[in-house]
């Protein structure tokens, strides 16, 4: 994932491109859509869920509407936790689909190495979808200069949840800038009655996303991508003063105990804080603003908010986790001209619109930014001003991210130094034959 400077700029760009449109873009564009005939059956794999596949439903029901001759059948993949194990399983028993959803940089390598996923830079040239979408979302989709995934939405994952009742509750007028100030607060918060202030999902992989943002304020965006790459051995002390970050939260007093946090993924821990009122901060991705507004019935700005991991002032206060979602078309699919239009499609107004209403943002420029709520703005406007590195944990083999995970929770259980050496060890023995 690009993690530069230029990455940085060329978001800016994307952002002020989604304030200005184009009329005779849209105007070029729709006359070349007028002219496609696209018809037949359209096969959708997808892992989504809950209300996020609510508005994956409603984008494909304003496709269908446009596009009368296509009927979608739906390859729908269950489970929890990383779904890449289910999409494989999918994909190697046979399954025959046009388009698939991805949010994994190494799974997309994964598939373009075993010949199953089709390029797009025609299709991107032929749509205009440079002029819609920046060259840096289309470099994140891109494989040995060929592009294969279209981003149609993104997310500040250094972004930290909160329920502004609990806060007031606490005595706390303002969310913490500081990571001391954040520190501080929970002992507040404890002593305002709530059961533990930071929601840890320690089921499956959430528990990663606090090391890879404090990977990235400790050390910057340059060290977390030569680890993602073991460029730098998992042993680093760069490495290790993260974990060491980690647990000084751990041990004061922020997350209740290992096995409470070791019992729920995400979704359980969201209820914890926007249901049961019992916990306060959750760091996790912006499908939580879906979550909030559409499962728990939440006004954004009002009821809730988020605000920007706290400065650490160790020179990386600049830096942000980020992640994308991309439409992938396959070598096999029956449908590519279906496929091709499907993926056009959300670049539209009609798409991005849909994506800002439910709570997400859109990498189209075609996007009424004016639709955003208070928490998009906070993270689109974090997204644009910093220095950005993708998800660490999405960029790493299949079997080193097991490990990986596996390993920060034996950390949670004893976040002593001895164990962030035992821990750090053996995620790089793992490593050294992972790659």
């Amino acid at each position: 994932m690009t993690s530069s400077s230029k990455f940085n700029s060329e978001i800016r760009r994307r952002t002020l491109l989604a304030g200005a449109g184009s009329t005779a873009l849209l105007a070029m564009t729709g006359a070349t859509r007028a002219q496609d005939a696209v018809s037949g059956e359209l096969v959708v794999l997808n892992w989504l869920g809950g209300s996020e596949l609510d508005m994956m439903h409603s984008i494909q029901k304003a496709f269908l509407a446009k596009y009368p001759n296509v009927t979608i059948r739906e390859v729908a993949i269950t489970g929890q936790g990383d779904m890449r194990g289910g999409i494989r399983t999918a994909l190697m028993g046979g399954e025959v689909v046009d388009v698939l959803f991805n949010t994994w940089p190494a799974f997309r390598k994964e598939l373009v190495d075993a010949g199953m996923l089709r390029p797009i830079d025609d299709q991107w040239k032929s749509f205009g979808w440079d002029k819609l979408v920046s060259q840096s979302w289309k470099d994140l989709g891109s494989i040995d200069g060929k592009t294969y995934g279209l981003t149609y939405t993104f997310g500040d994952r250094s972004g930290i949840w909160y329920k502004k009742e609990h806060l007031a509750k606490a005595g706390i007028a303002e969310p913490p800038k500081t990571w001391d100030e954040f520190v501080a607060s929970f002992a507040k918060l404890t002593k305002a009655g709530y059961a533990a202030p930071i929601a840890i999902p320690g089921k499956y992989w959430a528990h990663a996303e606090w090391f890879e943002t404090l990977l990235l304020r400790t050390a910057g965006v340059e060290t977390a991508a030569k680890l993602g790459a073991h460029e730098i051995p998992w042993t680093d002390p760069a490495v290790k003063t993260a974990l060491t970050k980690y647990a000084e939260m751990l041990t004061s007093g922020c997350c209740g105990a290992p096995n409470t946090m070791l019992a729920n993924d995400w979704d359980g821990e969201a209820d914890q804080v926007f249901q049961a009122n019992a916990k306060n901060y959750l760091l996790i991705g912006m499908w939580m603003n879906n979550r909030a507004k559409n499962d728990y019935k939440l006004t954004e700005g009002r009821d809730y908010g988020l605000f920007q991991f706290p400065s650490l002032g160790m020179g990386h206060d600049d830096t942000s986790s980020v992640d994308a979602k991309e439409l992938l078309v396959t070598t096999n699919g029956p449908n590519p001209k279906a496929a091709d239009a499907f993926l056009d499609f959300w670049t539209s107004a009609e798409a991005a619109n849909i994506l800002a209403k439910a709570g997400y943002a859109s990498p189209s420029s075609n996007v009424d930014a004016s639709l955003y709520g208070e928490v998009q703005k906070v993270a689109t406007q974090a997204v644009a001003s910093s220095k950005l590195q993708f998800v660490l944990g999405d960029l790493l083999p299949g079997d080193l991210v097991d490990e990986y995970r596996v390993q920060l929770q034996k950390f949670l259980q004893d976040p002593s130094d001895a164990n962030i050496d035992t821990v750090l060890a053996a995620i790089e023995t793992k490593a050294k034959g992972s790659y």
